[in-house]
């Protein structure tokens, strides 16, 4: 979804991206109002896109919108924010994933919150934006999830697609069209080379088996089981 015109700067785009998929809590009026302000007149599709979230949400009551983010992200396996459900399911590769986005962060000085898995997308966005090479090189091995889930917020209506959109429009290549296209971009692999993630360390945990919503072969993935309650 990249475009030849002129377009705000990666790092803003992920970095706003990061806040409006936070979970909306007491700080959320002044978190929207930051991201408002800081796109104000910033150029691109990318930046349009996440304005348009951002009109889409800045009406709506804190509690309203609360209870909107946990029906759109915690109880869909479709749209988890969790990239690596993408590419594992709940399986045990998932655990040495996990342990890879950890290793990642660690070696270019970033320590995540203690309370959050680091295959969280917020997380990886915000990484992205502090850290923008290696940032987005992990986005792009999880192109194909982000564009799943892009295609699933917009089959259920919701304005967070536009932070999907704009955060797809970062990467390089073009967005695939429908869920197809996601799975065939999933077999053959991002439009550009990239270089892995860095290497596995440890013992994956023991867990549930869910299988994975991608074809398992090419994309390594992070994270422990998501919660059961994801049914669809």
């Amino acid at each position: 979804m990249n475009a030849s015109a002129v377009h705000a700067p990666s790092p803003l785009v992920h970095q706003a991206a990061s806040l409006l998929l936070l979970h909306p809590d007491d700080r959320w009026p002044d978190r929207i109002r930051l991201v408002r302000d800081c796109l104000a007149a910033a150029p691109g599709p990318a930046a349009r896109s996440l304005r348009r979230c951002c009109d889409a949400l800045a009406g709506v009551p804190v509690l309203d919108l609360s209870a909107r983010y946990v029906v759109t992200f915690d109880r869909s396996r479709r749209r988890t924010l969790h990239l690596t459900y993408y590419t594992d399911g709940d399986t045990r590769r998932r655990g040495q994933s996990l342990l890879s986005w950890q290793d990642l962060y660690r070696t270019h000085g970033w320590q995540p919150p203690p309370d959050e898995l680091p295959d969280f997308l917020p997380l990886a966005l915000e990484f992205a934006a502090r850290c923008p090479e290696p940032g987005v090189r992990a986005l792009q091995e999880h192109r194909a999830g982000l564009e799943l889930l892009r295609l699933a917020l917009g089959d259920h209506r919701s304005p967070y697609v536009h932070v999907l959109e704009a955060v797809c429009h970062t990467l390089p290549g073009a967005s695939p069209a429908d869920r197809a296209a996601a799975l065939r971009l999933a077999r053959t692999g991002p439009p550009t080379e990239t270089v892995g993630l860095l290497p596995f360390t440890g013992q994956a945990p023991r867990g549930p088996v869910d299988p994975p919503l991608l074809p398992v072969p090419h994309v390594p993935g992070p994270h422990p089981p998501h919660p059961a309650e994801a049914a669809r």
